[in-house]
């Protein structure tokens, strides 16, 4: 079947969001007396606002044994996330990929767990907004990933078949929605799940600069 999308999703994958988003949380709690382990982290990675796993303000405090400003706390998190993100470029063979799919026709898609405003301005910001069809974000799906909610809407939006995509993930649960929603799917792990064996993805890649868009398309059986 000839691949007619390639839907990608944001946090971790075209911009690596999830090392900062972790490390000014860790800093901050740092400041405050605390400790934020990278295992009580990671199931935030991948499933956006609506799936956060416990209240991190409250587990905070509870660490710490008093109850803190959590204007205060938000706004100097926000600003230690900011400094770290600016710094962060596009991840490797995006740019490219991006290129070759529009070389060979093929209509691309973003697919994200997080705000449309986040993902959205964040894309403008880098000048990648004008490249993607669709960008389908947390606000329109009841849930987010792992569900496969947030792949079936995009590909309702292009008026495809789940074996005409590949979509293209960092996160177990990202890589799990789009295994549910029945779409190949390339694992490009963030830095802080390198460490998973992504077993459910159809192919693994340290970078995007380490395949060439062809040539995975293909090697693939859909």
């Amino acid at each position: 079947m000839k691949i007619k999308a390639l839907i990608f999703d944001f946090d971790g994958l075209i911009l690596d969001t999830e090392e900062p988003d972790f490390l000014s949380w860790q800093e901050t709690y740092q400041f405050y007396g605390g400790e934020l382990k990278l295992a009580t982290w990671l199931p935030f990675i991948g499933a956006g606002t609506t799936s956060i796993p416990f209240d991190i303000y409250d587990h905070l405090e509870k660490q710490i044994g008093r109850e803190l400003d959590r204007a205060e706390v938000r706004r100097r998190r926000r600003r230690r996330y900011a400094e770290l993100l600016a710094a962060r470029p596009i991840l490797p063979g995006i740019e490219k990929w991006i290129a070759d799919a529009e070389r060979l026709g093929i209509r691309l898609a973003v697919a994200s767990s997080a705000e449309r405003e986040w993902v959205v301005g964040h894309l403008t910001e880098r000048g990648l907004l004008e490249h993607f069809e669709f960008v389908t974000c947390e606000d329109e799906v009841k849930f987010t990933k792992p569900d496969p909610d947030l792949y079936l809407l995009t590909l309702k939006k292009l008026g495809i078949g789940a074996e005409e995509a590949m979509a293209l993930e960092d996160s177990l649960k990202g890589v799990r929605a789009a295994r549910v929603a029945g779409i190949f799917c390339v694992a490009v792990p963030n830095p802080l799940m390198r460490e998973f064996l992504f077993e459910e993805a159809d192919l693994r890649l340290r970078t995007l600069a380490e395949g060439e868009l062809e040539d995975v398309i293909a090697g693939s059986t859909f």
